[in-house]
């Protein structure tokens, strides 16, 4: 029976390692019968991998990760039963420096050297793709989220029909976060001309796409979009954009941006006195932190919500609600909740959730059955990738809103909810000038 168990165990770590040479699969051999001797200790071990933006333009995205992997890893304490047996559980995380050549190379250092048994990741293309591209190739499980499924599956040269292997996401698309924003603009006193800032990396050309991003959806609405053109993110000088919005009378700016690039061109458009009414940027416009380095300027700015203390989850991993997750956050840092923390704590729930369901732990391909298989309710929303849009995509809700002054702060209120109507509005939209 161990001798079986062992040759299976092996079997599955040639098959995440499958572009090796036989003769280097065979130098893996002992380590793979060493850890399988683990697997029948008093206690086996089961190795997460993690990827995560803490430094570099898109380390917003990870403020909160150090205080969500410490609840995880209470959560965890006690171990994840499988098959009648508790699995202690090792996080290994490390950081993507916001850069899509060091998430590869952070990743496969995961996969090789630390041989995790499964491997999640978040936080925009630029994480995301690269972690998951070098999951699939080694056949490694892997989870992730925190950006829409378009750049994600299409920005990775997925089929609709045939999707991938090993590689699972679960976020919202264009199309939702395409709705939730026509439904912010569609305010009385408004034009409907819209300026497009898109820069030239995956997430901007995603949204800018002539088919599957903002340019089509938006003329059928009946709002004209003026598209100066992809600019190269960390640009210091918006002027020719700002001067073709001047020009066209662009009453609502949208587009996607990293932080110091919003930073530049709003600072600009106010030196040039560019005044829209609506300025409505993803990414850049996301954190309490960004909004408050920006001032009196940041009042008033909206973006998409995916995720925040009155949705209405809860954690099936410790039974925390939205709000209790998002408070018990502020009172350990002094900080101000922030989306994603919803969203790191859903990838654990779900790993959890895996966990429990596979049959064997030590054959990655019954990892990846059990994420096939995944039905679980989140602090995020339902995960469940038998719904589609395509495969290897689950979708979550999103919504809309503003920044906000509520007495002496600034807080992110949902002011529409078209696209996701069990998430509740906190008040109406503001108009910036």
């Amino acid at each position: 029976m161990a001798t079986s168990t062992s040759t299976g165990r092996i079997r599955s770590l040639m098959n995440r390692r499958s572009f090796l040479t036989a003769a280097a699969g065979a130098a893996v051999s002992a380590p793979a019968i060493l850890r399988h001797s683990r697997a029948y200790a008093e206690t086996p071990k089961l190795r997460i991998g993690h990827v995560s933006p803490r430094t570099g333009p898109l380390a917003g995205f990870a403020e909160a990760d150090d205080h969500i992997l410490a609840g995880i890893s209470k959560a965890y304490s006690g171990g994840i039963d499988n098959n009648g047996r508790a699995w202690a559980v090792e996080i290994i995380s490390k950081d993507s420096q916001s850069n899509p050549n060091r998430a590869a190379e952070v990743s496969s250092e995961l996969i090789l050297n630390d041989e995790v048994d499964i491997i999640v990741a978040a936080s925009t293309p630029d994480t995301v793709n690269p972690v998951s591209d070098q999951a699939e190739v080694n056949g490694t499980p892997c989870i992730t989220t925190d950006c829409p499924w378009q750049p994600y599956f299409f920005g990775r040269n997925g089929v609709p029909d045939t999707g991938f292997q090993s590689t699972y996401h679960f976020f919202w698309g264009l199309e939702d976060v395409i709705a939730s924003f026509l439904a912010l603009w569609q305010h009385e006193g408004v034009a409907k001309k819209v300026g497009g800032l898109f820069p030239n990396d995956a997430d901007g050309n995603a949204w800018g796409d002539a088919e599957r991003g903002f340019p089509k959806p938006l003329a059928q609405a009946g709002f004209s979009l003026t598209d100066p053109g992809r600019y190269q993110p960390l640009s210091d000088n918006f002027t020719a954009q700002i001067s073709a919005f001047k020009a066209a009378g662009v009453e609502v700016v949208t587009g996607n941006m990293i932080p110091p690039d919003f930073a530049n061109f709003w600072s600009q458009a106010g030196q040039q006195g560019f005044k829209p009414k609506i300025v409505t940027i993803g990414k850049a416009l996301l954190f309490p932190s960004v909004i408050a380095s920006l001032g009196d300027r940041g009042v008033g700015l909206t973006s998409e919500i995916w995720w925040t203390p009155s949705h209405p989850f809860k954690s099936s991993l410790t039974g925390e609600s939205a709000r209790q997750l998002a408070e018990g956050y502020s009172s350990a840092t002094g900080r101000p909740w922030t989306q994603p923390i919803g969203f790191k704590h859903a990838l654990f729930e779900v790993v959890a959730d895996v966990v429990k369901r596979a049959a064997d732990l030590e054959d990655s391909e019954a990892l990846v059955e059990a994420i096939r298989a995944t039905s679980v309710d989140t602090i995020v929303g339902s995960v469940d990738w038998s719904k589609g849009p395509v495969k290897n995509v689950t979708k979550t809700p999103l919504v809309a809103g503003q920044w906000q002054k509520q007495g002496d702060k600034v807080d992110l209120v949902v002011t529409t909810n078209a696209n996701a109507p069990q998430i509740p509005v906190g008040g109406e939209l503001q108009l910036l000038s």
